[in-house]
């Protein structure tokens, strides 16, 4: 049978059982107010009209408490932010009030904390700003089913996952349809489908149409925009008569979401006949028709109950819009991405910590909150230029001091998580050690750079082998620095390792320059830099010297403009690594670091834009490749860059594909799948993939193009940088064979993750971790990486939380502490926001679980 003839065999069938489904229509209208934070006033604005709004709603449903169900007033918050001010503003029997009524249903709150763009987030950023909803689940004993994305025209392909994977069950999305060149953003292939992920879970998403605008409507008014039910009398009368919506939605179970639109508050009195939802329902409901006062709940429920056997399921990326609003202020966005990745390293350790000293975490609780808080407000969806009510400056200014507030916590927690750490590793009479910790779960080499300001020369010894490594001082942010290869460090682990005084042996350096220092070769790559900055030669000596560099458009590997000069330095020179240094004025003032490591096959750059710019810049990496598949990592999923209808993961429709989201890599692997190149990326969250568009996504040209910066819609939203003229944007090079997910998300992982280290300090006898090394955890399946380790939150009395996330296929994964006497003693497995959901087998100290293909998994692990 013919993929359209079932296609229409699905329509007849779905039709009919629409038609018998119920022959009284449910029409639910739920109001709320769509929250444009720092759009219509200040934060101070917002947290008085947002505290009004909730007083107002809650009395309301104390009025109408008497009235039948379906009559009794209800309120929807779009973000959980609602239900963190009212408990900061108001006294804790106010807030138990307004908890009782989330509780019975009354007022919805979603998970996430407001409205935002979600391209380019990194993964863990997003659930942490989630992380405030997970805690109220747990003090009031109540979940929160729904999230919501709003106006933005585009969503990512990981979101539901990680939605699903956090409680949701249910998603309403309204768009505005403006701003926008998204084609057909209006006109959706499917009303109401359940949005699946890469792991296979889903969500039951309501996501229609723009319909016709009712009269004296805006955009953004009526079914398909954010303010559905803007006039209630009206549309109710719509969704049941109008022959267009019917012919799209043939379903008797409705629903009008939202009425505040873009007002900065919504206050609506009960005798108000257009506008009050209760004398509306009542005055609408007769007997082919039942209209219900909604908590957006109770409308999934019915039509999930209804409907759901008959509901596709659409997986899929539809690109980014408003969210490339945030490269306009790219430094900043840039901190923020690199505060989320040391949060892996700092609660790593704190674990560590906290197992000895119970109480290690309580001094951060506050500031620790306010930081999950920032990390839901940061990716706002009007972080764009200013408004008549907020300046441009002000809201520059409000994004600093979330990124700053980010960065108080973890810095913090990384640091003194670090030093005390150090003093639960015995220290040794006269000898200067220090520890090199992995975060990571499986055993890797790399670098460990330790400050150190004692005499030379010195030498190192690998304590645990008794060997001497190879070391060299230079200088690192103008601090005289130690480096040291660390070799066959443990997973999630350290070794310990002695500075001794004297010459060692001389190793000879990690690579030899030439060539007036363009030239760089460490045995494994040799590569040719120019004046640019760029590399304009990349030859792999372990693939028969293949050639991997190209000329694209005049643009080579890491290249920022197509003509311009400057100089090449060697910058640090030693056995471990070998830096030079391109200082050069082409495209914009810059200054380009490349590194090569002993025996390695990263090839690291750093680059440093150091002047502000206004036009969009790139750094082009052109590759020598035939034809290549890309994939790169979006939010929650690594995605293969080509149309679902190619067997990729893009959406062909109601998407835009000029600019892809890229967290920790992007990869292009030859057609013939036997070479390719992995591009580690730490700091840009955007990538333009060879020629693509707008309309068209460019399959064929082996060229990435992270965006450093730049205001990219013609609608002129974003900053102009917020007048910041330093940028840091970092790189690493892998060229590879066939394409592995796993191996390539490592590799970007020990790049963006470095070896934390420092002096050691504990006791001589009764530390209690041991003076060589140590290695806590393992994973038995390759394939499934850990991403976070962390104390619980409510403390290490309720367990340690091991997030993990699985690259591959479907098959069991085991976790073990074999760093703990006993090793895992129980397991649950909890939500990404961690709350509890079932208990889990464990024997012989080590949980085995299963996990999906792609999935990522959250355990609440507890040991001795």
């Amino acid at each position: 049978m013919s993929p359209t003839r079932r296609l229409l065999l699905s329509c007849c069938s779905l039709a009919l059982f629409c038609a018998t489904a119920s022959a009284q229509k449910r029409i639910y209208i739920a109001p709320d107010d769509h929250t444009d934070y720092m759009w219509s006033g200040n934060e101070a604005t917002y947290s008085t009209v947002l505290n009004d709004m909730s007083d107002l709603y809650l009395n309301e449903m104390d009025a109408t408490a008497s009235q039948p169900s379906d009559y009794q007033m209800r309120w929807n918050a779009d973000g959980s932010y609602w239900m963190w001010n009212y408990q900061q503003k108001k006294t804790a029997a106010q807030f138990n009030r307004y908890m009782s009524r989330v509780l019975d249903g009354h007022m919805t709150v979603p998970l996430n904390a407001m409205v935002s763009v979600y391209g380019g987030i990194p993964t863990e950023a997003v659930l942490r700003g989630m992380y405030y909803s997970g805690h109220i689940e747990r003090l009031y004993k109540v979940r929160f089913p729904i999230a919501v994305a709003m106006e933005n025209q585009t969503l990512p392909y990981g979101l539901p996952s990680l939605w699903a994977g956090s409680g949701a069950k249910y998603s309403w999305r309204g768009i505005c349809n403006c701003a926008t060149q998204v084609a057909n953003a209006a006109n959706r292939p499917h009303e109401i489908y359940y949005a699946g992920g890469p792991d296979g879970s889903k969500l039951l998403f309501k996501w229609q149409s723009q319909f016709a605008l009712l009269p004296g409507a805006k955009i953004g008014q009526g079914i398909g925009g954010y303010a559905e039910a803007r006039i209630p009398k009206e549309v109710v009368p719509f969704v049941d008569t109008d022959s267009k919506f019917q012919a799209k939605y043939p379903f008797n179970v409705i629903g009008a979401f939202g009425r505040g639109w873009d007002d900065l508050e919504t206050l609506t009195s009960l005798s108000d006949a257009n506008y009050s939802f209760p004398a509306v329902a009542k005055a609408l409901s007769n007997s082919s028709r039942r209209v219900i006062v909604s908590n957006e709940l109770d409308f999934f429920k019915d039509f999930e109950s209804t409907y759901a056997s008959s509901l596709p399921t659409v997986a899929v990326t539809f690109g980014n819009e408003w969210d490339l609003a945030t490269a306009s202020l790219a430094e900043v966005t840039s901190s923020v991405r690199r505060e989320t990745e040391k949060l892996r390293s700092a609660e790593a350790l704190a674990t560590l910590v906290s197992l000895q000293s119970p109480t290690f975490m309580n001094r951060f609780t506050a500031i620790r909150d306010q930081a999950w808080i920032y990390f839901g407000q940061y990716w706002e969806h009007d972080m764009v230029n200013g408004t008549p009510a907020v300046t441009d400056a002000q809201r520059v200014t409000f994004q600093r001091k979330v990124a700053t507030g980010i960065a108080s916590y973890v810095d913090s927690l990384y640091s003194q998580a670090a030093s005390t750490f150090a003093g639960m590793i015995p220290a040794v009479s006269g000898k200067t050690r220090f520890y090199a910790f992995n975060p990571l779960s499986w055993t890797r080499t790399d670098y460990a750079d330790i400050a150190y300001s004692g005499t030379l020369p010195v030498h190192v010894i690998d304590v645990t082998t008794g060997l001497e490594t190879p070391s060299q001082v230079m200088a690192v942010s103008g601090v005289q620095t130690l480096r040291v290869l660390a070799s066959a460090l443990p997973p999630v682990g350290y070794k310990v390792f002695e500075i001794d005084p004297g010459a060692g042996a001389n190793f000879g350096n990690a690579a030899v320059v030439s060539n007036a220092n363009s030239l760089i070769d460490n045995g494994v790559y040799k590569v040719t830099l120019d004046t640019r900055g760029s590399i304009i030669s990349l030859i792999d000596k372990t693939q028969k010297n293949a050639e991997f560099a190209s000329s694209i458009g005049g643009l080579a590997v890491n290249d920022v403009s197509t003509s311009g000069s400057g100089s090449i330095s060697v910058e640090s020179a030693g056995p471990v690594s070998v830096t030079l240094l391109v200082t050069s004025s082409a495209g914009v003032n810059h200054r380009t670091h490349l590194t090569l490591y002993r025996n390695s096959h990263r090839i690291d750059v750093a680059n440093e834009i150091t002047q502000n710019f206004l036009a969009t810049q790139t750094w082009s990496f052109s590759f020598n490749l035939s034809q290549p598949d890309v994939h790169t990592e979006e939010l929650g999923a690594v995605i293969h860059d080509k149309l679902t209808t190619q067997g990729g993961d893009y959406s062909p429709t109601n998407a835009r594909y000029d600019w892809a989201s890229v967290n920790h890599f992007a990869d292009m692997t030859s057609s013939n799948g036997n070479v390719g190149v992995t591009v580690s990326n730490a700091d840009c969250s955007f990538v333009q993939i060879g020629h693509s568009t707008i309309s068209s996504l460019d399959t064929v040209t082996p060229q990435l193009n992270f965006l450093a910066g730049g205001m990219i819609d013609n609608h002129g939203r974003g900053h102009n940088q917020g007048g910041d003229s330093y940028f840091l944007q970092r790189f690493a090079l892998n060229v590879h064979g066939a394409y592995s997910v796993t191996t390539a998300m490592q590799f970007a992982m020990e790049h963006q993750n470095p070896l934390t280290t420092a002096l050691v300090s504990g006791p001589t006898s009764g530390s209690p971790y041991p003076a060589s090394t140590y290695s806590f955890l393992t994973i038995s399946n390759p394939n499934a990486l850990l991403w976070t380790l962390k104390p619980a939150e409510e403390g290490i009395a309720k367990g340690i939380i091991a997030r993990v996330w699985n690259q591959g296929a479907a098959g069991n994964v085991s976790i073990g502490v074999p760093g703990r006497t006993g090793g895992v003693l129980s397991a649950m497995q909890s939500t990404h926001i961690e709350t509890d959901l079932k208990s889990l087998p464990v024997s012989g100290g080590v949980l085995t679980a299963p996990m999906n293909q792609r999935q990522i998994m959250t355990f609440r692990l507890t040991t001795n």
